[in-house]
């Protein structure tokens, strides 16, 4: 599990890097309102990703031990 969410992670930090790279918008001049958007959108693509994949996960695996 503990694996599992450190991949999540990854995928959500490398998704939000690409995303603030390719964002067209004027940036802020503080870089404090920077970090908070940037942690803020991670946290939000962690949570969208952990919330669609660890139930898919755990129901394919409850129907694997039922066909078996």
């Amino acid at each position: 599990m503990k694996r599992k969410i450190l991949n999540i992670f990854t995928i959500s930090a490398i998704i939000t890097t690409i995303g603030f790279l390719m964002d067209g918008d004027v940036k802020e001049p503080s870089m404090t309102m920077r970090f908070t958007e940037f942690f803020a959108m991670m946290t939000m693509l962690f949570l969208a990703i952990s919330a669609v994949y660890l139930p898919a996960h755990s129901l394919t695996k409850k129907l694997q031990r039922v066909r078996q």
